[in-house]
């Protein structure tokens, strides 16, 4: 840690210290418009982890994220695949704050919160595979500017990390296109998420190959 930076070192803090602090949080304007903080959910540490964009307002009310219609859609999503919430998934967004009126976080917003995200994929979660939902939330962990249309279902490497990253489409926005016409973005999200699902099994599988005792 930079002996001079006014950030703590959340790597030296429990989960629970580094919550209290993005609590009472207030780096960025989003904090003056905020009714709670939305940390995340989810297992500490877990093999998987999915960070979206931004809590909406259904989020900002309860503390929690990816709670309302896209939330739901989610749930099924992750369900289709036998993956569960809350218990086989850690969820996060790029900021932790309710952006007016739902629109897209900004980058300032996402570098102010950045090192909380950091905390939690590095120090807390620990995940073998991220989900990157939608584009803002491409942009801040992956620092791309290749459109998600072009990279989702692709496996990525998160920078500077082994860590395997699966850029996939919002929630949000298979609401917004709902065919599950083969090719459309319901279908494709099904086939990346069967990839998921896949790799998942494997990391599973190795660590019952490692804990299994010796004859």
């Amino acid at each position: 840690m930079d002996l001079f930076s006014k950030e703590p070192d959340y790597a030296s803090l429990s989960y629970e210290e580094v919550v209290k602090i993005a609590q009472k949080c207030e780096k960025c304007p989003l904090s003056k418009g905020r009714t709670k903080v939305v940390f995340g959910t989810g297992p500490v540490p877990c093999d998987l982890m999915l960070i979206g964009e931004a809590p909406g307002a259904d989020e900002d009310a309860q503390g929690e994220p990816f709670v309302g219609r896209a939330g739901q859609l989610l749930t099924q999503i992750l369900a289709s695949v036998d993956i569960k919430r809350p218990g086989d998934i850690y969820i996060a967004n790029t900021v932790k704050c309710r952006p007016p009126e739902n629109r897209a976080p900004l980058s300032s917003e996402q570098e102010a919160c950045w090192p909380y995200l950091e905390a939690q994929i590095y120090t807390f979660v620990k995940p073998k595979i991220i989900l990157l939902a939608g584009s803002p939330a491409v942009k801040a962990v992956l620092k791309t500017e290749e459109p998600i249309t072009k990279i989702r279902g692709s496996w990525q490497k998160l920078p500077g990390s082994e860590i395997t990253v699966m850029p996939i489409f919002h929630p949000a926005y298979l609401l917004r296109n709902p065919s599950k016409e083969k090719g459309k973005p319901k279908w494709l999200t099904w086939q990346d998420m069967k990839e998921v699902k896949g790799a998942l099994d494997y990391h599973k599988k190795l660590k019952e190959l490692v804990k299994e005792p010796e004859d």
